[in-house]
């Protein structure tokens, strides 16, 4: 499994779950959640092939920033 972790600005909890049911639905066998009591609200992504693109794609359609964190 590869784990990807994201620094978002998505502060809602209401928001984060839709963002999550997006990103489940382009990768259906992971597993995601967001850290929302992170300063960096961390978005993590746990499956057996992860493309940041399209992750940080499907936040940005939705005017939220995301970036890789190193």
């Amino acid at each position: 499994m590869i784990v990807e972790v994201f620094k978002t600005n998505v502060s809602e909890i209401e928001t984060s779950e839709r963002l999550i049911r997006q990103v489940l639905h382009q990768f259906p066998q992971s597993r995601v959640n967001f850290d929302m009591e992170d300063c960096d609200r961390i978005l993590r992504v746990e499956a057996d092939t992860v493309v940041p693109e399209k992750i940080i794609e499907i936040l940005k359609s939705n005017g939220y920033l995301c970036e890789v964190l190193i």
